[in-house]
């Protein structure tokens, strides 16, 4: 075996791990260039001996690499992942084992920072004893947990303290009846604490804080997903029908006793026959002058109202319905009807069954409502948007149908946002018990006298977590920036936050099952039993890719308004006029599209913030115009609107999910830069990076097809994003506990 001299023998273990990396690069090649350059400690032949070695047309025989893995091996030397620079201090140590100086090289330093080589880059390379440290302790996660709350830190740690209650602890409850009881005092519990209430008026028992109120609905899910559900109907849906719909009058009868959980209440929206068509929903209200009373009523028997959440235990419910009035029908209003007594009978007219076991949420009353002929007061017609007035008349400030019942249910998009925190909410619970557990458990290894590797050292298991803990760290920051824009009152364009919200929830709900079912086969069958909560987070977050609006129908809604915004533009300058700016506009970003750009490699550019806004952008730019030439081309054969946007379904469907990426990066790396510790900015910047690249490898296809980027960029993306997962494997464990979830209700046994 040859013997190298201490200068030459000190960079070995790093040409060592180099060479096997194979993602060696000009600008990393330069790194290290620089660094022996600045080496006085380094002889002329020492210096070309190593430069020598970094000329990627002419690597190190093998004969070379096989001398470098012996003499790393025979020296003995163990790796020890926690040293500050693992890689530098193990390369001195081994130049210590054979020559008698092994002073610290800072060059050796230089090239491990710059490089960003983490210990899972090169612990597999070597024989020798590796000294595995769980996790880094170089982040903190109290400050990125603080980072995350924001604001409302006070507001959330007050609430994490609350739910060390003993009525939040978790049991497993198979028995629905007994679900629900435990459930129903739990939401009582928190109403008159005042939770229930914290998004309503101060005049009313709450604090006018919607920000908050979304930020413990995420929470809650740490807690019990039926629980989280249940809150929202009662507070949310119900309560804030009242205060979003209805006027001084409601809120001065019903909605303090809503906030408090006195006056229980429910949320007829959904009926059987029509599911996310809202506006074809079949239960009409008819108001009867004579009487001055409205009537409710259920025309058919597949025209009841369905799966609505507090059905079995409410006393009253806001119902949607068809308001005609002097045989008008005056489009969907919403009305308050009393469904039970106060001995809890149902009363005359109502009829209400359950909806038996679900897949999950099983501690959510579910039911079916049916109406037969109900009468009501005219005052109880919720009249924010609408009015009966006293000769009987209709009224509406908002003089187009269309208009006035967009304008009511966009009233009710904070639900949506609230419905993708709850998602996210349990995402981030299965991942923190996931990468816990792949810290704890440890499987194979090729010398049974070494101890099994742990899960999280493989990198297949980093690339299945490391993902998806970085998207939710993005979808957190996206959420918050959208719940602030949606509370806002001085922002004036609320059909673009509903625009931007139907695509979010859509996006953050499928990602949250995605999430939840790899972390369930991450944990192999641990993850199937029921005391490690994942198997009811998979079972409770399906159903919220349904409610509060269908996915797919919600990222068609989100592409739609989209092109409203193209279509605005036609009509201000004309359509033929609007196609040609954005083919200018296409064309100057494809200009950038020149053979050198579409396989342009190296770390400074695929690591840029400007190449990920570019890739995203361009993908929703090009998806639009292409989307409205299709439309075009239909509508001038002829084919109504209608049939032309079925034609292009799926179409929409990708230009929702492109922009809803977009503005989710564009939100976060916004945000990224603003942190103004230099560490923890990094951090974030890198979880930003792992995001779009991990996402533009995801539509790789549609990149290729559009000759974007090349096969050797598509390869460089994928093991950028490998290398990215291995780079932060040190911090996973302080990556979820920056989620904040309180430890009492990391209650899982593989987690703790």
């Amino acid at each position: 075996m040859e013997k190298y001299s201490p200068g030459i023998l000190q960079y070995i273990p790093f040409f060592y791990v180099i060479w096997s990396d194979d993602l060696l690069s000009a600008s990393e090649i330069a790194i290290i260039e620089k660094a022996l350059e600045q080496d006085n400690s380094l002889s002329k032949e020492e210096q070309d001996a190593l430069f020598k070695w970094l000329k990627r047309t002419n690597p190190p025989s093998n004969k070379e690499f096989k001398n470098w893995r012996h003499t790393i091996s025979r020296s003995k030397v163990k790796l020890v992942e926690s040293d500050t620079y693992p890689l530098a201090t193990f390369s001195q140590k081994v130049v210590c084992s054979y020559h008698n100086e092994c002073p610290f090289n800072e060059n050796l330093k230089y090239i491990e920072v710059n490089l960003g080589i983490q210990p899972n880059h090169y612990n597999h390379l070597f024989d020798v004893e590796v000294i595995h440290q769980k996790t880094s302790h170089y982040y903190n996660a109290h400050e990125l947990d603080a980072l995350l709350k924001g604001k409302h830190d006070n507001v959330i740690d007050n609430f994490r303290s609350f739910l060390s209650h003993p009525l939040f602890d978790w049991n497993i409850h198979r028995d629905k009846d007994e679900f629900r009881k435990r459930v129903l005092e739990q939401v009582q519990f928190l109403g008159e604490n005042g939770y229930g209430a914290m998004a309503y008026p101060e005049s009313y028992g709450g604090a006018e804080n919607m920000e908050g109120y979304a930020a413990i609905f995420e929470n809650l899910m740490y807690v019990d997903g039926s629980l989280t559900i249940k809150f929202g109907v009662q507070f949310g849906l119900f309560g804030g029908s009242i205060q979003k719909l209805g006027t001084k009058k409601h809120h001065d009868q019903y909605l303090k006793k809503t906030g408090e959980a006195k006056l229980l209440g429910c949320f007829a929206m959904t009926e059987t026959g029509h599911g996310s068509n809202v506006r074809g929903i079949k239960t009409t209200a008819t108001y009867d002058s004579k009487t001055d009373e409205i009537i409710i009523h259920t025309p058919g028997d597949n025209d009841n109202k369905e799966y609505i959440g507090n059905a079995l235990h409410a006393k009253m419910a806001t119902v949607f319905a068809q308001l005609i009035v002097n045989g008008k029908n005056e489009g969907v209003h919403a009305i308050l009807v009393p469904l039970r007594d106060d001995e809890h009978r149902l009363l005359p007219g109502i009829k209400v069954e359950d909806n038996g076991y679900k897949l999950g949420l099983n501690g959510v009353d579910n039911g079916k409502i049916w109406f037969n002929q109900v009468h009501v007061p005219r005052e109880n017609l919720l009249n924010m948007y609408g009015h009966i007035n006293d000769d009987s008349s209709y009224h509406s400030d908002i003089q187009n149908p269309n208009k006035r019942f967009f304008t009511m249910l966009g009233t009710l998009v904070g639900g949506r946002i609230c419905v993708a925190r709850a998602g996210l909410g349990g995402a981030k619970f299965a991942l923190a018990i996931s990468v816990k557990h792949a810290l704890r458990r440890r499987q194979f290894n090729d010398n049974i006298k070494i101890q099994e590797d742990l899960l999280l050292d493989y990198p297949t298991h980093q690339l299945r977590l490391t993902p998806l803990v970085a998207s939710a760290y993005v979808y957190h920051i996206t959420l918050d920036r959208i719940m602030e824009a949606y509370c806002n009152e001085d922002h004036t364009d609320k059909r673009k936050v509903e625009t931007q919200v139907a695509g979010l929830k859509s996006l953050i709900t499928w990602y949250a099952n995605d999430a939840i079912q790899e972390c369930r086969e991450a944990c192999g069958g641990k993850g199937y039993l029921i005391e490690n909560r994942i198997s009811d987070l998979k079972g409770d977050v399906d159903i919220f890719t349904t409610f509060e609006g269908d996915n797919t129908v919600l990222l068609q809604l989100a592409a739609k308004g989209v092109l409203s915004d193209f279509r605005a533009e036609f009509n201000s300058a004309g359509f033929s006029s609007v196609l040609r700016l954005l083919t200018t506009q296409l064309g100057e970003r494809l200009s950038a599209i020149n053979p050198v750009y579409t396989n342009k490699t190296d770390k400074e550019h695929l690591y840029n913030p400007k190449f990920h806004g570019h890739a995203f952008n361009y993908r929703t730019k090009r998806l639009t115009y292409t989307l409205a030439m299709r439309i075009r081309d239909q509508i001038k054969k002829g084919v109504p609107s209608y049939q032309a946007f079925l034609k292009v379904q799926t179409h929409l469907l990708a230009l929702g999910k492109a922009y809803s990426i977009e503005l989710s990066y564009t939100l976060f790396s916004n945000f990224s830069s603003s942190i103004v510790d230099e560490k923890n900015r990094l951090l974030f910047q890198k979880l930003g990076t792992l995001y779009a690249l991990y996402q533009i490898r995801q539509d790789a296809e549609w990149y290729l097809e559009q000759g974007y980027i090349g096969r050797t960029k598509s390869k460089a993306i994928r093991q950028r994003v490998e290398r990215l997962c291995s780079e932060l494997r040190p911090h996973m464990e302080v990556l979820v506990d920056g989620f904040g979830i309180p430890e009492h209700c990391i209650t899982a046994p593989i987690a703790v």
